[in-house]
């Protein structure tokens, strides 16, 4: 990763340019999670993994990867070797995020194991390719494009707007993973053990949880 320039605003790719791009990834990955569920079901739902704003935060991470990964040499590899390389990362990453989840969690989010040439039902083949696809038309389109429109942004402006939003978002990480571990707890008839615990149940009620994250109904035992 590269030391951004101190004159130009998010120049290369640091801190500033990662973050901004994790940012895009989750919001933009959060509206085709939605959708395609319409497609598929023909309803609309919501398809988000923060409690607060339209963020799906894998993509996020999947396009923040991809940036670190494969964004230095970006104009000096080629089409057909991005694609692949990027497959290569998305299905690994999906897969290790699906594992991750259901090690902590106790919970398959998805679960692709009745899908064609699915890896230990966290993945599959084609949505590796999909990963492929959406990465290599974002490192060598979007990419380039937006960079230099955000490197246009002054540097007083850019690192006030950066701060809040990181700010903001790590709040919004911890209240919504907090708040869904308070669930499980729940769900087990665990008594809140602070007050945070109190507030969370009455804030963040079961039937908030499941109107918030439909993906959630039917996954989570009740005991």
């Amino acid at each position: 990763m590269n030391f951004e320039n101190e004159k130009i605003f998010a120049k290369g790719i640091g801190f500033y340019k990662v973050f901004i791009f994790f940012v895009l990834g989750s919001i933009l990955g959060s509206f085709y999670e939605e959708i395609l569920f319409f497609i598929q079901t023909k309803e609309w739902t919501c398809r988000h993994d923060l409690i607060y704003g339209p963020f799906s935060t894998l993509y996020g991470f999947g396009t923040s990867l991809f940036l670190i990964l494969l964004g230095p040499k970006n104009e000096k590899r080629g089409i057909i070797k991005t694609f692949f390389l990027a497959s290569f990362i998305g299905g690994i990453t999906e897969y290790l995020v699906g594992l991750f989840s259901e090690f902590f969690f106790k919970i398959r989010f998805w679960d692709y194991s009745h899908d064609f040439l699915n890896i230990g039902g966290k993945t599959t083949l084609p949505y590796a390719l999909i990963w492929g696809l959406f990465a290599t038309l974002f490192l060598k389109f979007l990419y380039p494009k937006v960079s230099n429109l955000i490197e246009k942004i002054p540097m007083a402006i850019g690192k006030a707007i950066c701060l809040v939003v990181f700010v903001l978002m790590i709040l919004n990480l911890f209240i919504s993973y907090t708040a869904f571990f308070r669930m499980l707890e729940r769900n087990k008839g665990q008594e809140p053990k602070t007050f945070l615990g109190q507030v969370y149940d009455k804030v963040y009620s079961d039937d908030f949880m499941y109107q918030k994250f439909p993906i959630l109904k039917g996954k989570i035992s009740q005991n």
